[in-house]
């Protein structure tokens, strides 16, 4: 009886073996790999088992191999993350533009003439901002120095309003601003200037190749923050 008994566990276990045998072998780590290449989605979107298992994914598709805790916590976090990269990258953006700007404004500092301080301008908008060009426009009468745009009478309210002061976003009258770079430009910023007394009006405009390089909704105190310093520096030399 006994030795029958012994004889049925050790066919249950023998049997219990080769069915985990059988599992091993059906189910083996190659056969898995191969099933996880060929859909690697499955894996990617399952963003509960990826914490169990203590991974997670990087923007660039590396897996990287933290505590489960951790994982759990850190896709918990996505979004709040996004959002923090998103600010921080325009935060880095906009200093990275006030460094330049300043580094603009000692090059504008340094014009011997009208015509050196448009060279200067276009240059750094070129080297400095990747834009296609940047324009001194002034209204007459009056004689426009060289390196500048002339504009009639009455353009600077045209283009910003009677009131307007700064426009961001579509270029309008390209042509009448930028002259025979308005092909380039896909946006714009014009900002009101005003120089000498009587004042004379006139437009600082800032092409670029990008049509999101300016926007309606932008700020644009960088921009104005030139436009005074291109005012006070122009005004050292009169024009006649």
């Amino acid at each position: 009886m006994a030795s029958s008994m012994g004889d049925e566990m050790g066919a249950t276990e023998s049997g219990q073996a080769g069915a985990q045998a059988e599992t091993r072998v059906q189910f083996s780590w190659d056969a898995v790999q191969a099933f996880l290449r060929a859909d690697p989605a499955l894996i990617r979107g399952d963003q509960d088992l990826l914490a169990d298992l203590g991974l997670r994914i990087h923007a660039a598709n590396v897996v990287d191999f933290i505590p489960p805790a951790l994982a759990r916590r850190a896709l918990a976090q996505a979004p709040d993350m996004a959002a923090r990269r998103e600010l921080e990258a325009v935060a880095r953006a906009n200093h990275a533009a006030q460094a330049q700007a300043h580094a603009t404004v000692l090059e504008i500092l340094e014009s011997r003439n009208h015509a050196d301080l448009a060279r200067r301008l276009a240059e750094a908008a070129r080297l400095r901002f990747n834009l296609t060009s940047a324009v001194v426009a002034l209204e007459r009468p009056g004689r426009t120095p060289s390196g500048w745009r002339p504009l009639v009478h009455g353009t600077t309210d045209a283009l910003l309003g009677v009131e307007g002061l700064a426009r961001m976003g579509e270029p309008v009258e390209a042509e009448l601003v930028f002259g025979e770079g308005a092909e380039q430009v896909r946006s714009a910023a014009y900002i009101r200037i005003a120089m000498w007394s009587p004042a004379r009006q006139g437009v600082l405009a800032f092409g670029s190749p990008d049509p999101d390089g300016f926007t309606a909704d932008m700020g644009c105190e960088l921009v104005a923050f030139l436009a005074r310093v291109v005012e006070r520096t122009a005004e050292r030399w009169p024009v006649f």
